[in-house]
């Protein structure tokens, strides 16, 4: 049995605590949450800052790991897929490398959950014995090709079954993203993914093309298919932001985490939380910066009292794994927002978009969620010094 304590306890589900103790046994598993005066100072194991649960990372590409600095910052999207393409090829030997640093390196981070889009198998190894749990997204995409669908799902279809899930581990398949999977492939993936409630993971309104692809039929994603001698004549704009088109093939039924949400409006959220109670909007404000240059406005995020969810994505869009980062980057650019607001994002709303929340997310009885030591002050700001250890 542990007892940890420090200046302050975050639990998330409930206000924070002054010199609060979190009791553990030797599994991890949270027995009790108490204040300091409860107990025998020589009992404790005393720390200066403040204890929050273990991070959610809600959406990561571990698979592009070997990439890192391999793409140039601020092309834009379509420039930037383009380059992912073109680069990602690599020796087995290096690829899985990458894969084991990377996964260390999040850990490492205090990070104990990850939604994890997967397009091929090279990271199942890693992940059959990782400290980590992972909710494995086998991601799927026809170029809005119909007459492709079922030979692209038959191909993704052999990476999921490929996937032996380790304890506690997830799997679901998921369309890429609206400007990518066509209705029949939805509709595969739908029926692929049954009745029992999943996390479905969809890429969403990242670049201003995207729109403008299903409200004109026209921009960058026309030329871009094109250059891979893909042709859009059949397809047909609906007028409508590029989410209408995901919110009309989707299922409704699933917990649903759109990614990125960079040009999403108050509109745009409001439709897609009548479409569905499970909706969650995670954001990778680092990824964003380092692709578009731009961040979401997340005032209307908080004005539609949406469930957001941090991801960090991949080092070909990141410089680093860290959900600290992805804070500090948020509470820097935009810091009308607060720190336990943005705390919640990175735990346990992302708990809760993966399925996680039994055993993540929030410091209550009976969870086994981590336990890591921000060095922040009493004014919890996360400034340049601010660091993460893992003390459970």
């Amino acid at each position: 049995m542990k007892k940890i304590t420090a200046d302050w306890i975050f639990p998330v589900s409930a206000a924070p605590i002054r010199e609060g103790v979190i009791t553990l046994d030797d599994t991890g598993k949270i027995l009790d949450i108490s204040s300091r005066d409860q107990h025998q100072v020589g009992d404790l194991e005393v720390h200066e800052g403040a204890l929050v649960p273990g991070f959610v990372n809600t959406h990561c590409h571990l698979e592009l790991s070997h990439m890192k600095g391999k793409v140039a910052t601020g092309t834009t999207l379509i420039p930037f897929i383009t380059s992912v393409v073109q680069k990602r090829e690599a020796a087995e030997e290096v690829i899985q490398a990458a894969i084991k640093t990377a996964d260390e390196e999040m850990r490492k981070n205090g990070i104990v959950a990850v939604g994890d889009i997967s397009n091929q198998t090279d990271t199942f190894a890693q992940k059959s014995r990782s400290e980590i749990r992972y909710y494995n997204f086998i991601e799927m995409f026809d170029f809005l090709q119909d007459g492709d669908a079922q030979k692209t799902y038959d191909q993704y279809r052999a990476v999921y079954d490929a996937l032996d899930l380790s304890e506690n581990h997830e799997k679901t398949c998921v369309p890429h993203a609206p400007y990518s999977v066509s209705e029949s492939l939805f509709k595969l993936i739908n029926e692929a993914n049954g009745n029992a409630q999943k996390t479905v993971s969809i890429h969403n309104q990242e670049t201003v093309p995207e729109n403008e692809l299903f409200e004109h039929g026209t921009g960058g994603f026309v030329d871009f298919y094109g250059g891979f001698g893909i042709s859009l004549e059949k397809f047909q704009p609906n007028h409508k932001p590029a989410i209408h088109y995901a919110l009309a093939h989707l299922d409704p039924t699933h917990r649903t985490l759109f990614v990125h949400n960079t040009l999403t409006t108050r509109a745009d959220i409001e439709a897609a939380q009548a479409w569905s109670p499970h909706v969650y909007w995670a954001t990778c404000p680092n990824a964003n910066m380092y692709i578009e240059n731009r961040l979401p406005n997340y005032q209307v995020f908080l004005d539609t009292n949406a469930r957001v969810t941090i991801g960090t994505d991949s080092l070909t869009s990141n410089w680093q794994l860290s959900i600290l980062e992805e804070m500090r980057t948020i509470l820097r650019f935009q810091s009308y927002l607060d720190f336990e607001t943005v705390l919640r994002w990175a735990t346990l709303n992302g708990a809760e978009a993966l399925g996680f929340e039994k055993d993540f997310g929030s410091f209550d009885v009976g969870k086994t969620p981590g336990v890591n030591l921000l060095n922040i002050n009493n004014s919890f700001e996360l400034n340049k010094d601010t660091q993460v250890k893992v003390v459970q």
